[in-house]
């Protein structure tokens, strides 16, 4: 009854009715199981299925501290670490709740039997703890997925650098694929006033990512003029990352594996494309090694396209399947910035081509507060756009961590947690029109 009156509050608009609101004493989140971690032993990566192990459990409601808020979430997103943790690979991550219980009483509260899972949320401030005083109840908000402590010197340059730096819904408990969500202040952001909820909530995580990974002085550091061959071109992270280097004046070569994908691409405004399917790029001849002339017929199909130009970066983020050509057609003195590698962490590449070239790699991991602020704001202003391509309800959760796992996806995909339907939550309508058929160029697809 008590979130059936939040949510009514919420769709009428009467937000500043939701302080006074009773806050529920349990909600429903989406969850993994401490005792269920051996459940896919022994099977292949492929085999594993999102959908046995990602459950719909009520929960209680944790307590809110000094510093923090609690959100009731509209709508989430499925990120890749939703499938690592629902999978349990490369590890379990109770391991991460049960080393951040250990840091302090408060975080002791994240330590359970069960993982509410999810980074990405929109939705509407409900309560804030003490100390809180940029954001209220019944503020609609966005957000970012760094949960840092901020008590050790190393994060006051750059919070990605702090020892006890976190990311919200897989390191930590009580995330955003949920009806309520616990977040520090300092995560929330303010919702794009033209896109709808699930639209809000599908870029969080993949936005401020390839925003680091890519545009900031933290990452690649992209300028006008350069040449940026991404990897994933039409997916979560490499739709972000196509959409920065065209709005930049960089010359992205967009890497996809089908022709629908390619399409896609186009659609952003995307003109050099390789489809590595069609073209049948095989970089490795079997499990164990590589083949460098398939990393030399991708370096001249490079060349070919941009009229004799390598790139000056790789968006690199598939990791062992691709890293090998990676280092290897980056123009000399160029950068190879990495994170994910979805296909495999262990890397294996030629070095001589690295440092003989003096090409440089990058890691590079979500964003701080300030790069996550930036990317959020050309999501706000249209300059960046969502490349939402799905939506499933909360109750099947498990099938769109699937969809993810299996590859069977465009873009990034939605999930409603406290929002009955699609297309609620837009409060510029005048935007939203001049912006619709960006907002919707991967939905359909």
């Amino acid at each position: 009854m008590g979130m059936r009156k939040i949510i009514d509050a919420i769709i009428a608009g009467d937000l500043a009715a939701l302080g006074s609101l009773p806050v529920p004493t349990t909600y429903r989140g989406v969850t993994v199981h401490a005792d269920e971690v051996d459940m896919f032993t022994d099977l292949p990566t492929a085999d594993k299925d999102p959908r046995r192990s990602l459950h719909v459990d009520e929960v209680p409601t944790p307590e809110l501290a000094a510093g923090e808020a609690l959100v009731a979430v509209m709508a989430s997103a499925i990120n890749y670490n939703t499938v690592w943790t629902s999978i349990f690979e490369p590890m379990d991550t109770f391991g991460f709740l049960r080393r951040y219980g250990r840091t302090s009483p408060l975080a002791k509260r994240h330590d359970q039997p069960y993982h509410v899972v999810g980074s990405d949320l929109a939705g509407v401030v409900l309560r804030t703890g003490p100390g809180v005083n940029a954001w209220k109840p019944g503020d609609q908000v966005v957000a970012h997925c760094l949960n840092v402590e901020l008590e050790h010197p190393d994060g006051h340059n750059d919070t990605m650098l702090d020892p006890e730096q976190r990311i919200w819904g897989f390191e930590t408990n009580f995330g955003g694929l949920a009806e309520l969500a616990l977040v520090k202040s300092n995560q929330l952001m303010p919702k794009p006033a033209h896109l709808t909820w699930e639209e809000a909530a599908s870029p969080g995580l993949v936005n401020s990512t390839a925003y680091r990974q890519l545009v900031s002085t933290n990452g690649a550091d992209m300028k006008q003029g350069d040449t940026v061959l991404i990897w994933g071109a039409s997916g979560g992270l490499g739709s972000y990352a196509t959409q920065f280097a065209l709005n930049g004046g960089a010359t992205p070569v967009c890497v996809v594996s089908s022709e629908r994908k390619a399409e896609i691409c186009r659609r952003m405004g995307a003109e050099l494309i390789i489809d590595r399917n069609a073209e049948d790029y095989r970089f490795w001849s079997d499990e164990h090694t590589q083949d460098p002339q398939e990393w030399k017929r991708l370096g001249a199909r490079i060349r070919e396209l941009t009229g004799g130009d390598d790139p000056d970066i790789v968006f690199e983020h598939p990791g062992r399947e691709t890293f090998g050509a990676s280092v290897f057609v980056a123009r000399r003195g160029g950068t190879i910035v990495t994170c994910a590698s979805t296909s495999g962490f262990t890397h294996q590449y030629d070095n001589r081509y690295l440092w003989m070239n003096l090409k440089r790699i990058v890691g590079s991991h979500f964003a701080n507060y300030r790069e996550a602020w930036e990317a959020n704001r050309l999501i706000a202003r249209g300059r960046i756009h969502p490349t939402l391509s799905s939506v499933y309800p909360l109750e099947q959760t498990g099938q769109a961590a699937y969809d993810v796992h299996r590859n069977a996806h465009q873009g990034k995909v939605g999930v409603l947690c406290l929002a009955p339907e699609e297309g609620l939550g837009v409060t510029d309508h005048q935007m939203r029109e001049r912006y619709l058929p960006q907002i919707n160029r991967f939905r359909g697809v």
